[in-house]
């Protein structure tokens, strides 16, 4: 690790491309596994494929009924899910853009969603207090798992090979052992509005709406 300073000087400063098309807010973007394009998706109900190189948009993703909160790239980028106030759960041919399923379970908006690392399960979480998780490959569209211990809204939700890892409204960051049936808690003491991973897995942000991140040592 270089010095603080030096660290600073390497972090993107200047703006490098504008890419225009939403009709209102934006909610969410992110890269693909290889980053050669990007998706966004927003309240205009819509999720945007982009090419952040040029600024070209690549395609639009349309049947949400209402606002699109998350969207994920399979890691082939040949599948993308989404999520939406409406309480959608939708898997995505991205070259045909065409629903391949609807995954059915949550009874309130849904707020996050992810691929898991060999692409064949898809983990969300929602305002109604569980995370789910749906299998890819089976033709049935409820959920094979449901993990309902939050006490409060789940905002965000992450995956490692082991383990889903998922922040709440009410001040906690659950790590639930695949393997094991374990589940681990870390009381933050304010509302949980964002977790992301570290590249080795083995660290965790969690954004609070007290105006602090919190780095979480796994």
């Amino acid at each position: 690790m270089t010095s603080s300073g030096t660290v600073a000087q390497q972090l993107p400063r200047t703006e490098a491309r504008s890419l225009s098309g939403h009709e209102g807010a934006v909610l969410a973007v992110r890269f693909n596994r290889d980053g050669n394009y990007c998706l966004s998706c927003g309240k205009d109900r819509t999720l945007r494929l982009w090419n952040p190189h040029t600024g070209a948009q690549v395609k639009t993703y349309k049947s949400h009924a209402r606002e699109v909160r998350d969207v994920h790239s399979s890691s082939d980028n040949a599948k993308l899910v989404s999520c939406g106030a409406d309480r959608q759960i939708f898997y995505w041919d991205v070259a045909s853009g065409r629903v391949i399923r609807k995954f059915r379970g949550h009874n309130s908006e849904v707020n996050s969603v992810k691929f898991n690392e060999y692409n064949a399960v898809v983990v969300s979480a929602g305002y109604d207090r569980t995370v789910r998780a749906f299998d890819c490959r089976s033709q049935n569209n409820d959920p094979i798992q449901t993990i309902d211990t939050f006490q409060d809204s789940v905002m965000s939700v992450n995956l490692t090979k082991t383990e889903i890892i998922a922040g709440s409204v009410d001040g906690t960051v659950r790590a639930f052992d695949i393997r094991m049936g374990r589940e681990t808690v870390d009381n933050l003491g304010h509302p949980v509005n964002c977790v992301s991973l570290s590249n080795d897995n083995n660290c965790l942000l969690a954004n609070c709406l007290d105006s602090t991140v919190r780095l979480l040592d796994k």
